[in-house]
């Protein structure tokens, strides 16, 4: 199992490779990318962990007051700022970190999003606690996750093999009932989810009152 520091190693390494990879499923980003834009407003406040690129956080910025993105690859967060400086972006605040570290002090947030990235964390509980805990009331998570219990078998093994020699990072396996009984339990109700694949699911989860 990859720690802390290995997966900052792995998406360092990583990270070149990562952000000239085209989006496999183009359709599929927009659509999700504009149910996202259904959430957000003029004066709010958004936190996306495990920005990658930082491609969507560049995406909502114009339409919301302001973003913080954090990734744990310091790799990724220079790039991100490249291209946020490119597109004359100012209102993001990029940030090196995990959820764990970058708890900002008495700052609760409208949205948080989560996107490719729980299944890549070893603890998903922990994870979803945070964010329930940086949501404002009536706050909304939203994320996108790899179903990694659901995928072929002979692949999961095919993971297994390839983080053995250090060729993939650390995942999380989990159904789409595990993942949506995690929410509920953390305090989540359901507001919409699409099962984008077999694979793979997009779910946005408000914070009870």
């Amino acid at each position: 199992m990859l720690t802390m520091i290995d997966s900052e190693k792995f998406w360092d390494k990583s990270a070149a490779k990562y952000i000239k990879s085209p989006v496999k499923d183009e359709a599929t980003y927009q659509k999700k990318l504009a149910i996202t834009r259904e959430y957000l407003r003029a004066d709010s406040t958004v936190l996306e962990f495990g920005c990658g690129s930082g491609a969507t956080a560049i995406f909502h910025a114009p339409y919301v007051e302001h973003v913080v993105a954090t990734d744990i690859s310091g790799k990724m967060i220079e790039a991100a700022e490249r291209k946020a400086n490119e597109a004359g972006v100012k209102n993001i605040d990029f940030r090196q970190g995990t959820l764990d570290n970058l708890k900002p002090q008495n700052q609760r947030f409208d949205a948080v999003l989560g996107l490719n990235v729980l299944h890549l964390l070893e603890d998903v509980d922990g994870a979803i606690a945070n964010v329930h805990q940086l949501l404002k009331e009536d706050g909304v998570f939203i994320s996108s996750t790899s179903l990694i219990a659901e995928i072929n078998f002979a692949f999961r093994w095919l993971i297994s093999g390839m983080q053995l020699l250090g060729f993939a990072p650390h995942v999380s396996r989990f159904t789409k009932s595990q993942l949506i009984s995690k929410l509920l339990k953390t305090g989540f109700t359901i507001e919409r989810e699409w099962q984008t694949s077999h694979e793979s699911v997009f779910i946005v989860a408000k914070k009870s009152s």
